[in-house]
């Protein structure tokens, strides 16, 4: 009996070494928190896969959680979803914000508590930034040279004169905002006329309420130019219901796997890739190196650019 209780003793004490040890370990592999907008888009979900095949190809190197909004325009439910994570004690979150102002004070309060915060896809607000004494790297595409990339084609394909309209993206959000000054740029730069600009949240059936609208409004209107992909689908559809499909031409952003056939059958004219699957990957990849390098949230570069580029029926 004694002799058991010695053995049961010193398993104890082999248990809560190799109980350390394996914290020491586990404390060893950063944390990683991936905060996007909302999974219902395709862009995201193809965003969060990316991010998941890297985590799996890299598994000794950190851990990932994976998170995602319902509703494009549910900030608090971002914030919220930040502040969770921040509780769980990840070293990093990357994120892309719903909102380009409302997330700045939650991220200020995750970096007061040595979090490490990367900014993708929409860029954060420069001037809330400032207000916070907040510096976040943003890592992504020039939404604008993208989107006057797309526009740029579709201005080929008109005459000057002609009427367009665009449906935005959610309006407040920074990418939203540059995709709309690409488009416009470049149809100034054909003489077309923008004659409608109207907001489609982001989401398919919004951006089928807006196109809709835009054609019984003006029924000489040769194109819609939208924000995203999924606003894409609805402006199709609205073309078809209006009876104008091949008259009216289409163009999106983002290349999702849903606008392919579309591009090759002509119902899209052109969209702008900005690899989804890569997006989270490289902001995943700046903050290990980070984290690695113990570099301060203040000691990393302002802006990181990515590629964008065009995509039409002829891309291979």
């Amino acid at each position: 009996m004694r002799f058991t209780r010695r053995t049961l003793t010193a398993a104890l004490a082999l248990a809560t070494v190799a109980g350390f040890s394996h914290q020491a370990v586990a404390a060893d592999k950063p944390k990683v928190a991936l905060v996007m907008k909302s999974l219902a888009n395709e862009f995201f979900r193809t965003m969060e896969d990316g991010a998941k095949a890297h985590q799996k190809a890299n598994a000794a190197q950190y851990t990932l959680v994976a998170n995602g909004i319902k509703d494009e325009t549910d900030t608090a439910a971002q914030i919220k979803m930040v502040e969770q994570m921040v509780a769980q004690r990840v070293q990093a979150i990357v994120i892309a914000p719903a909102d380009s102002k409302a997330l700045v004070s939650v991220l200020k309060n995750a970096a007061d508590k040595g979090v490490l915060i990367i900014n993708i896809d929409n860029k954060l607000d420069a001037d809330a930034l400032k207000s916070k004494d907040l510096n976040v790297p943003f890592v992504g595409p020039d939404n604008r040279a993208g989107a006057k990339l797309v526009g740029d084609y579709l201005g080929k394909q008109l005459q000057a004169g002609d009427k367009v309209g665009i449906v935005e993206g959610v309006s407040t959000t920074f990418n939203a905002q540059q995709r709309t000054l690409g488009f416009q740029d470049a149809m100034k730069a054909a003489s077309i006329n923008v004659v409608s600009l109207q907001s489609g949240q982001w989401e398919i059936d919004k951006g089928n309420t807006v196109a809709a609208g835009m054609l019984r409004e003006h029924p000489d209107l040769k194109a819609i130019m939208a924000g995203n992909d999924s606003m894409a689908l609805g402006v199709v559809a609205a073309v078809k219901a209006a009876g104008r499909t091949g008259k009216v031409q289409v163009v999106g952003y983002d290349n999702i796997a849903a606008i392919k056939p579309m591009l090759k059958d002509g119902r899209v004219l052109a969209t702008a890739d900005q690899y989804a699957a890569k997006q989270a990957v490289f902001g995943i990849e700046m903050a290990l190196k980070a984290l690695a390098d113990k570099k301060k949230q203040s000691e990393l570069p302002a802006e990181v650019k990515t590629d964008v580029a065009l995509v039409t029926k002829d891309s291979k």
